[in-house]
């Protein structure tokens, strides 16, 4: 469902984050499928979807430079390498359309930038801005196709701000789009419990990825593919319900053909 299009009663920011870990939440590991709100239904709106997705790192600020944050960095690719073939992007199939079929995707960039420099704070219009400006040299970072996804980790100690909320206060993460075409998706570093929800801090980092690569795959304009408008995107109904695919943890993600969490 396109924001400009129809009325909602929802927070428009609402629909494209990983919301704050509540306690009492099953956020470890487990192989049983999790339960869901009641009718929970994704619907496709018509909208793009990504089929192949070709995921670009960045990873924006100096502290990703230096100890001990800069192992994260090839961590993180090797997570991407791995969960881009794997079966968590298998079970998306079922979300396949005409116009775009959903297959197995790669990982086509990764950057760290540590200018401009960051401070305490950041915005999504500053993230955007950087963005836009490092497409536009063309040095560090690849132009978009209709499959890239960018993936902007913020560094450690900075607040990212979206709308009227703010990173470990509302949101853990987020994935949006720019000038309609530009796919992104921004992880603040996981600083509070909300945002780790009982896991280390590299495991917290690859559960939320998972949420928004999936979320990005089947709705990469927030509400204009798969989306239901109690619940939210793939990712929402399931939030912080997790599994492990290969060494790593995910999120489970919405079915609606098993319906449930899977």
């Amino acid at each position: 469902m396109a924001r400009n299009q129809k009325q909602t009663n929802y927070d428009p920011d609402a629909i494209r984050i990983v919301p704050l870990y509540v306690p009492g939440t099953a956020a470890q590991p487990s192989p049983e499928a999790a339960p869901a709100p009641p009718a929970a239904r994704l619907t496709y709106r018509n909208g793009p979807l990504i089929s192949a997705v070709e995921v670009v790192t960045i990873f924006w600020g100096g502290a990703w430079t230096a100890a001990p944050h800069a192992a994260m960095v090839g961590r993180l690719n090797q997570f991407f390498d791995f969960i881009l073939t794997s079966a968590l992007i298998d079970q998306l199939t079922e979300y396949n359309v005409r116009k775009h079929a959903i297959t197995h995707g790669r990982r086509t960039g990764t950057t760290t930038i540590a200018t401009p420099a960051l401070t305490t704070s950041v915005t999504d219009g500053a993230i955007r801005k950087m963005l836009q400006q490092e497409i536009a040299t063309g040095k560090r970072v690849p132009k978009p196709t209709a499959n890239t996804l960018y993936f902007i980790y913020v560094q450690p100690g900075v607040r990212v701000v979206l709308g009227g909320s703010a990173s470990c206060q509302a949101f853990c993460g987020y994935h949006n789009a720019a000038s309609g075409a530009i796919f992104y998706a921004v992880m603040p570093h996981p600083g509070c419990n909300g945002c780790t929800g009982s896991l280390a801090a590299f495991d917290a980092l690859t559960s939320t990825s998972s949420h928004e690569l999936c979320e990005a795959i089947t709705d990469p304009i927030p509400g204009e593919g798969w989306y239901d408008d109690t619940n939210g995107e793939i990712g929402d109904i399931c939030a912080w319900k997790t599994k492990k695919v290969g060494n790593y943890v995910v999120q489970l993600e919405w079915s609606n053909g098993a319906n449930r969490c899977v």
